[in-house]
């Protein structure tokens, strides 16, 4: 069977390129289950759309792979017409949350022909071997697709309970030293290391997140949070280092650490495989609360850690109980000072346009990231298919259209729905003039074209090095 499996680009005009984590682990699974495909990354060469054209009628192909994030769904939709000319009978199977989250648009609005719903690793396989075989579709569980007028919907399939047992991720299936490379571009402020020195990879080790937050929507929600063994994740680790000669590794997760027994255990393993490279992950807002955890950052330092990054998201308190955090300002502010007494960096993010944003609101925001010495990472509330606040504003009237909406959502940056009683005028000139303020008082030294859309997380270089 011909398979082609094409790695899209979001972000065509970022500098930045991330390694597919997602599906670098669905190629995986086919290439470990004897599949053998072709492969355009157009993220990686950054191709044009005849060179795409070209590419893809190089060959006849029977199946074609690809999935996006759901605000990739005005790629996905063009790349299915351009497969579709080409090879009219090709089947094209499309997953991650643009599936997941929108697979009655997905599959009724473009030439999508199979939507994989949740975790592909496994469904991949059998549906790729139920096309091959062949055998009637009903028989793959963890699909949905269009016969005739029709959507069939398969009963879902059983998520993957020990994400420990599943193999490691084949970097080498795609040109791995351009994303090694590029990844000088994607790491944050500040480093241990001059820039062009790094040689980076993201390690994945969890899937899913412990909150429920209503503007989120992942490929996990509704699955409980998952976390692979330590020993695992050292024992990747130092094949990866020892294959690529990394010193950096990004754990690329909704949720790397929840509980501080999961830290030491990290920390124990790195030790005993005597691992030696920098880190960075992510974590609960509230994990750290008491002076004495003080001595765990110490050991996160020593077993190099750089930072962490945890969401403030807004410092109101109406708001964080509309957005289901579980995590108060004062709880954030306490371990943001304990990572500081700790020599490490914190990165973290906002989010603005909740119904009772006010210019109050947005004021005091800004002035919690002050008061913790904070540059954050900062976007407008975008309502994202899936979640609570995706249903309230199509309920109120914001969203009328699902596919128009679609086709113009953008990133978090660039303002699509405004469900604040403030004017788009006046919104965007509130957090533009809040980033100016932030940047002045903490002396970042941003050009104003780099306030919201950063390249990457910015700190204060002074944390890493106190």
């Amino acid at each position: 069977m011909k398979i082609l499996v094409i790695n899209v680009s979001i972000r065509p005009e970022s500098p930045i390129k991330l390694f597919p984590v997602g599906l670098g682990y669905i190629i995986t699974a086919m290439k470990n289950n004897g599949f053998d495909f072709d492969l355009i990354d157009i993220d990686a060469y950054r191709l044009s759309d005849q060179e795409i054209k070209e590419l893809i009628g190089k060959k006849e192909y029977e199946v074609v792979c690809m999935g996006s994030i759901v605000t990739g769904y005005k790629i996905i939709k063009s790349l299915a017409a351009v497969i579709k000319e080409i090879h009219p009978v090709a089947k094209i199977i499309v997953g991650n949350s643009v599936a997941t989250s929108i697979v009655d648009t997905l599959l009724t609005k473009t030439k999508v022909d199979i939507a994989v719903m949740g975790e592909g690793d496994t469904t991949i396989i059998d549906l790729l071997k139920a096309i091959e075989e062949p055998r009637p579709l009903e028989t793959v569980q963890g699909i949905c697709f269009k016969r005739d007028e029709d959507i069939i919907r398969n009963p879902p399939r059983q998520y993957i309970k020990d994400i420990s047992s599943l193999p490691f991720l084949n970097f080498s299936l795609l040109d791995i030293e351009i994303y090694i490379k590029n990844s000088v571009l994607s790491i944050s402020d500040p480093l241990p290391m001059p820039r062009e020195s790094i040689r980076a990879l993201p390690v994945n080790t969890a899937r899913g997140c412990i909150s429920q937050c209503t503007f989120c929507y992942h490929n996990f929600r509704g699955m409980p949070y998952r976390y692979r063994s330590t020993e695992s994740i050292a024992l990747e680790i130092e094949q990866l280092i020892e294959k690529y000669s990394l010193n950096y590794i990004n754990f690329w997760d909704d949720l790397t650490f929840f509980s501080k027994k999961q830290i030491l255990d990290l920390i124990s393993s790195i030790q005993k495989y005597k691992l030696k490279f920098y880190w960075a992950g992510s974590c609960r807002g509230n994990l750290f609360k008491e002076e004495s955890d003080l001595d765990i950052l110490h050991k996160m330092k020593e077993a190099g850690c750089i930072g962490m990054g945890y969401a403030l998201e807004s410092s109101n308190q109406e708001i964080l109980k509309a957005m289901h955090k579980n995590v108060s300002v004062e709880e954030f502010t306490k371990q943001t000072e304990l990572f500081h007494k700790a020599g490490l960096v914190v990165w973290t993010t906002v989010v603005f346009g909740y119904p009772m944003e006010t210019p109050s609101t947005i004021r005091k925001t800004f002035d919690c990231c002050i008061k913790n010495r904070l540059y954050p990472s900062s976007g407008y509330l975008t309502p994202q298919p899936g979640s609570e606040v995706y249903d309230y504003a199509v309920e109120h009237g914001f969203i009328q259209n699902e596919e128009e909406y679609l086709l113009q959502i953008g990133d978090r940056q660039d303002l699509r729905v405004n469900m604040t009683k403030m004017s788009n005028s006046e919104f965007e000139s509130l957090i533009k003039t809040g980033l100016e303020r932030v940047n002045q008082e903490l002396g970042m030294g941003l050009d104003p074209t780099q306030l919201i859309k950063t390249q990457y997380y910015r700190s204060i270089k002074k944390t890493v090095n106190s």
